[in-house]
């Protein structure tokens, strides 16, 4: 029994002419932006049977998961973005604070150094200032042998103006006090003297000595050697005699051992 073939409108499309509709839909649709994100390997891994039973509504679908798919991805990226640029703005802030105590602890450290510094040449220049204005006897651990004013024939004037220290031949004779030095040698009847200016515009005598060990303008401070004790000039034995003045010149000579205890070293 023969058959014949349907022909005409009302015929059944063949199944690859369904398929290739549903194909040309899709293509249509990803063209317009609907499931522009639609993998290629995704069509092809559709079967002809899949696509003949679900058609457009499958390939709208895969579409829309694929698309949330890549919008999950794309803000996990950004968020690992955001993530990654706090950390390194935090690690920025860090840096910067630290720099900034580092600078503020040099800074700190270098004033609290420069006040150090300051303070211990304050403190120097004040111990120079009371060393320099320090007296001391002119021999050391001696006693006074003849007083001031002690009168006799053994003097031209008549009485003795100075005071004498008990001292053997070479003692260390010491300048009582800090001062320039006016007068180094021989001193007729005082020996071989010398004679200092003191930094508070008196003077000092120093006679009889062995030796001398300063020089005319020479500065001498408080207990520093200037000579050794003796006998020279017009002398009966070893000693020292001291003399204090107002001025350079013989003849105006104070009280020796008020002088020093006025300036704090007890005779």
């Amino acid at each position: 029994m023969a058959f014949t073939r349907a022909t005409g409108k009302h015929r059944r499309p063949s199944r690859l002419t369904r398929t290739t509709a549903n194909v040309a839909g899709v293509a249509a649709i990803t063209t317009t932006g609907v499931i522009g994100g639609l993998a290629a390997p995704a069509l092809a891994a559709a079967d002809d049977a899949a696509m003949e039973h679900t058609g457009l509504t499958q390939a709208i679908s895969v579409g829309d998961s694929l698309a949330a798919s890549i919008d999950a991805q794309a803000a996990a990226q950004r968020q690992a973005a955001d993530d990654a640029a706090a950390a390194k703005k935090a690690e920025e802030a860090a840096k910067k604070k630290a720099a900034e105590e580092k600078r503020k602890a040099e800074a700190e450290a270098k004033a609290k150094a420069k006040k150090e510094h300051e303070e211990k040449e304050r403190a120097a220049r004040a111990a120079e200032r009371k060393r320099l204005n320090t007296y001391v006897a002119p021999i050391s651990g001696s006693y006074v042998s003849t007083g001031y004013q002690t009168g006799g024939a053994m003097w031209s004037s008549g009485s003795h103006t100075g005071i004498d220290f008990h001292a053997a031949s070479g003692t260390s004779v010491h300048a009582v006090g800090a001062g320039t030095v006016v007068e180094a040698g021989w001193g007729g009847a005082y020996g071989n003297n010398v004679v200092i200016k003191m930094n508070d515009g008196t003077y000092t005598q120093y006679g009889h000595m062995s030796s001398l060990g300063v020089t005319v303008g020479q500065t001498v401070t408080p207990g520093q050697q200037i000579g050794l004790s003796g006998s020279t000039g017009n002398s009966s034995g070893p000693h020292l005699h001291f003399e204090a003045r107002t001025g350079e010149q013989y003849g105006s000579d104070i009280d020796p051992i008020a002088y020093l205890r006025g300036h704090g070293v007890g005779v």
